[in-house]
């Protein structure tokens, strides 16, 4: 195309004016956590129950994942159970009604039901009347993918607020009998209630807030991290379901190098997208899959260990419900404090990544 033939952009205030509506397309709201909560069922699992079932030890487990214990949801508790408890927790931790809340945003692959949706399911306990309500889909990259989601829908004007809850109940989708899937994986739910920022820093002050995201996805790998039946590709069979094709498969070597190196290149992308160094980052909240991997990335992004906040021990991989949880945790020790800079991070089946920066 010729150079003369190539136009600028309407600008957004041309186009706002070209539409009659001026004051429609205004500064997008800044939109901040306002608080987290978590919940994990009460049932522990050491690596010590599992080497009675499989071929298995705790030496073997705790060197290959750094995985001690996790956590297993009791019989009768489900993932909107879970979900209810973290809600509830964050609800309480802002101080709001859940009838103040416009929209319930659920990340998880392990809903009650194929559908209705486990987020209607939490409004509708939570007693969250007015709020819309909805499922996505992202696997362990979830929360981060909703926190964007959720932000966006607040920064546009179209909600006031959101709760993004990250909830699974992994061990209902495992094979048991697999020792290099089961030992991984565990229950939990994290939450976060999002609000616009309408305190006004001081000059010279950051505003406490997300200040971008860098979500992605490469289907190709697919077939690295999934539950091969019981969707409409492959509906449920009595062969199917004997041949145990309705639980997680998983390549361990694919997903690892996957995860290695999409933690670099995300957590890379988003501080270059916001201006910062990576010796800026005051807490890297990555998702909680394996310590080998998360010291791998650790170290090719040079962040001291003191830096980095790992829960997977106690938790084991709890796919979107780990990022959450470990803000709750961190915030409830004290290693997240106002004005610290978090990079939060994560990865997972799709294959999907997700990475924000956000000042706390």
């Amino acid at each position: 195309m010729p150079e003369s033939d190539i136009k600028p952009p309407v600008s957004l205030a041309e186009y706002a004016a070209a539409v009659g509506r001026p004051g429609a397309l205004a500064r997008p709201v800044p939109v901040r956590i306002a608080s987290v909560g978590a919940y994990a069922p009460e049932r522990v699992v050491t690596n010590h129950d599992l080497s009675k079932t499989l071929d298995t030890s705790d030496e073997w487990i705790t060197s290959r994942t750094g995985i001690r214990e996790r956590r297993v949801a009791a019989p009768e508790e489900a993932t909107s159970d879970l979900a209810l408890k973290a809600a509830q927790r964050a609800l309480d931790a802002a101080g709001m009604a859940p009838e103040e809340l416009d929209l319930v945003l659920c990340a998880t692959i392990t809903g009650d039901y194929p559908f209705p949706s486990t987020a209607s399911l939490l409004q509708h306990r939570l007693g969250a009347r007015r709020a819309a309500a909805f499922d996505l889909s992202a696997a362990c990259s979830g929360f981060v993918y909703g926190c964007a989601v959720g932000s966006g829908l607040i920064a546009s004007g179209i909600h006031r607020n959101a709760l993004v809850v990250g909830a699974e109940c992994m061990s209902r989708v495992l094979d048991w009998t697999d020792r290099s899937t089961c030992v991984l994986f565990g229950d939990g739910a994290g939450a976060a209630v999002l609000l616009p920022v309408e305190e006004v820093p001081a000059p010279g002050q950051p505003f406490s807030g997300f200040l971008g995201f860098d979500l992605g996805s490469d289907g190709a790998g697919s077939v690295f991290l999934n539950v091969p039946a019981g969707g409409s590709r492959a509906p449920m069979t009595p062969e199917l379901l004997a041949d145990r094709q309705g639980f997680l498969k998983m390549s361990g070597t694919d997903v690892f190098k996957f995860a290695v190196r999409i933690i670099v290149e995300s957590s890379l992308s988003i501080l270059e997208k916001c201006g910062y160094e990576v010796s800026d980052v005051t807490c890297l909240v990555a998702h909680q899959a394996n310590t080998r991997i998360i010291d791998a990335a650790m170290k090719r992004l040079e962040i001291p260990a003191e830096k980095v906040v790992v829960n997977v021990d106690r938790y084991g991989n709890t796919s979107a419900a780990s990022v959450p949880i470990v803000l709750a945790e961190a915030e409830a020790d004290g290693r997240l404090r106002r004005g610290d800079l978090v990079l939060m991070v994560g990865f997972g089946a799709g294959l999907t990544w997700a990475s924000s920066l956000l000042r706390w």
